[in-house]
């Protein structure tokens, strides 16, 4: 069946979407120890998804550095508590691996953040920003993606909470590790249909979706 895809999607549709999550295990990392042995299984997958997350700042001048490193494969997510742990140099061997591609979104941001925490140099890559511009999506969210591909949604309700906590809350670790476990689907997706060209673009100002 043809996908139709949409060059920007209505944020107002998304909400009556049904809500899609990481259906997978979540393991937290607070020791180097666990971190290492983390990052030997991680480097032995084919693909990664990743992603990162900070406390929010609400007063003028006041700074947080990256807290949370979430590195996905299909079926399990670790959440290095970076806050904790910071990047101990098996996390660096992990940024800098250059054989295992680690798929994102709005990557720039995120390296600017890890290097704040440690020096590292950037291994292999692959910003979803700058796949979808391929096939002329305008939108750049990972929530329009995502919905866009696959009629989903995904919630950002816990973007905004305290990622330093000294117990990340379920909805957090599950939050966390939806977006990067939905970067890795968003990438073989596009991929998928990049091969086939199995879609139809549908060009609009302000697309209205219903019925889908």
């Amino acid at each position: 069946m043809t996908t139709i895809l949409y060059n920007k999607f209505d944020k107002k549709s998304i909400a009556l979407l049904p809500r899609a999550t990481f259906p997978g295990r979540i393991v937290v990392v607070v020791t180097q120890s666990e971190a290492n042995k983390a990052v030997n299984f991680l480097l032995s997958k084919r693909i990664l998804g990743i992603d990162t997350e900070t406390r929010p700042v609400f007063k003028k001048g006041q700074r947080h550095k990256v807290a949370l490193l979430q590195v996905s494969t299909h079926d399990i997510c670790f959440l290095f508590r970076l806050n904790i742990i910071g990047i101990p140099q098996c996390l660096i061997r992990l940024l800098e691996d250059t054989k295992v591609p680690k798929i994102g979104l709005s990557l720039h941001d995120d390296f600017l953040m890890l290097h704040q925490r440690a020096e590292f140099k950037q291994g292999l890559f692959i910003d979803l920003q700058d796949c979808v511009k391929e096939f002329g999506i305008e939108d750049l969210s990972l929530q329009k993606l995502y919905a866009n591909l696959f009629h989903e949604r995904i919630t950002k309700r816990e973007q905004l909470s305290n990622w330093e906590n000294q117990i990340l809350t379920d909805k957090q670790k599950l939050y966390a590790a939806t977006d990067a476990w939905a970067c890795i689907k968003i990438y073989e997706q596009l991929m998928d249909l990049q091969k086939t060209h199995d879609f139809e673009m549908i060009h609009t100002d302000n697309s209205i979706i219903e019925n889908i």
